[in-house]
């Protein structure tokens, strides 16, 4: 049997009405107002022949107007395309066309794109329309498509990662049961709201009733000032933001701020030291797209204890590693109900991911005897030197404790002899010899796990979330050729 639930938005705003759903810098709105405003906008989408089932493709910063307008396409029933505004008009072109999108949405900035071939229209367009009579769905089914993002992949062109309203739900009751929900709970988000951690923080800010405090993209300083200020009580972050809000601190965070979700791989001992000096509650995490958002999460208490470990597998969830020969090391494969049910129109990629129910996320790891997760990499980024498994996350993270290292990514180079070797990218905070590093490095690992190079670079290749992009490593060296 079908399960459906009312319409997320409009039993919110029934609820809650008067509560704030968005605060920016410059407005705040409550759930009434914010329903208000997704239906108008709903109905002039109508007007450009936008109804139930069809896929919309939408490009923009992160803003009111862009939560306004996914909360009217859901509130529709269209299915979402989320667009990384960092991509070409190339990838662009592509993601559109294979999600078979009738049109594109787009902020105001971006609807300068020269993107051809199919309908756009820009949230301004879209505000000058004539409304069309169209409501809001009453109810929503929880098998239901809501939202498509693409995966950035490491090969290839990047695949659409389908995520039902079932997915978000329990997606957002797991972090729930996990983290605990406070009647004064204000979660910060300073990370896109293309990316699944951006647009997740949105779905559990009207299944809880939460103010969301929306930041237009990160800024280390406006965030310190609404934890210390805004009354803020979470915010979710990978460690590169998280280092750069260490530097601006100047006095430890206040007793009402309670939760840091940390993504993106685990943080090094020395700043885990620095929060818990800072009073800074780190939560680890490890989730990815396909689990819209996070599946796996470690708690304060057990950081240090736990170094390295992203914790336990959350409870709607379960999580197993596949390995061969009965090895410890194996592939991560999760299932629950906030697991997709699979990638748009590739039912090849589908069938290869999804084996019985169980998702293989292709990141390689290990759980311990108390059942904590340890994620040593992605299989595509292990460096295989001289038949020996070497993965990078081990060797930045000792470079990280290196009191000169600020950032460190590691990537395998091409050697005659060992077929690769691993080369470390550092980003700095004062010259320091090679021969140091290789020093520290030979007291903390094995001969095979020590760089063979070492790059000094301003900065490292990430993504629009953040994350270390270690493929594209090489790109930052002048007239060397990106390696895979």
């Amino acid at each position: 049997m079908e399960q459906t639930m009312p319409s997320w938005l409009k039993k919110r705003a029934f609820l809650s009405p008067n509560r704030i759903a968005i605060k920016t810098m410059k407005e705040e709105i409550t759930f009434k107002e914010l329903f208000i405003k997704a239906e108008e906008i709903g109905k002039k989408l109508g007007a450009l022949g936008i109804e139930k089932g069809r896929h919309v493709g939408i490009l923009a910063h992160n803003s009111l107007d862009f939560v306004i307008f996914l909360h009217a396409l859901l509130g529709i029933g269209a299915k979402v395309v989320f667009l990384n505004t960092k991509l070409t008009e190339k990838e662009l072109s592509f993601q559109l066309e294979n999600s078979k999108a009738s049109i594109l949405i787009t902020d105001d900035e971006l609807f300068k794109t020269s993107i051809t071939g199919i309908q756009k229209a820009s949230f301004s367009e879209v505000k000058k329309l004539e409304e069309r009579n169209l409501s809001f769905q009453e109810e929503v089914s929880l098998s239901d498509v809501a939202t498509i993002m693409y995966t950035s992949g490491t090969t290839g062109n990047p695949k659409g990662v389908v995520q039902t309203y079932g997915n978000h739900w329990w997606s957002a009751t797991g972090s729930s049961l996990n983290l605990g929900l406070h009647d004064n709970d204000r979660w910060l988000l300073a990370v896109p709201l293309f990316h699944i951690s951006g647009f997740s923080i949105l779905m559990r800010s009207v299944i809880y009733g939460m103010t969301v405090i929306l930041h237009e993209k990160f800024e280390a300083e406006r965030v310190q000032h609404a934890i210390f200020h805004e009354g803020v009580t979470i915010i979710s972050c990978v460690t590169a933001m998280l280092q750069k809000m260490l530097e601006h601190l100047h006095e430890p965070y206040p007793d009402t701020f309670r939760c840091l979700l940390l993504g993106g791989g685990p943080a090094p001992l020395p700043i885990l030291e620095k929060c818990k000096e800072a009073n800074i509650p780190v939560y680890q995490t490890y989730g990815m797209t396909e689990t819209s958002s996070q599946i796996v999460t470690l708690s304060p208490e057990d950081a240090l204890t736990k170094l390295g470990s992203a914790g336990k597998v959350l409870f709607p969830a379960q999580l197993k590693i596949k390995s061969e020969n009965h090895q410890e090391v194996g592939e991560i494969v999760v299932k629950g109900p906030n697991v997709t049910k699979g990638y748009l129109y590739n039912e090849e990629a589908t069938n290869k991911a999804i084996i019985d129910g169980w998702l293989h996320t292709g990141d390689m790891g290990y759980v311990d005897e108390d059942g904590y997760l340890y994620v040593l990499d992605r299989r595509s980024d292990l460096i295989i030197s001289g038949g020996e498994n070497v993965y990078p996350a081990e060797i930045e993270s000792v470079l990280l404790s290196h009191p000169a290292v600020k950032e460190a990514g590691v990537t395998g180079q091409d050697d005659e002899r060992w077929g690769k070797v691993p080369a470390a990218f550092l980003v700095v905070a004062h010259s320091i010899e090679e021969s140091e590093l290789k020093s520290f490095c030979q007291k903390r690992l094995a001969s095979f796990k020590i760089p063979a190079n070492f790059y000094f670079v301003d900065e490292l290749t990430r993504n629009a979330s953040n994350k270390l992009v270690r493929r594209k490593l090489f790109s930052l060296l002048e007239g060397q050729q990106n390696e895979d």
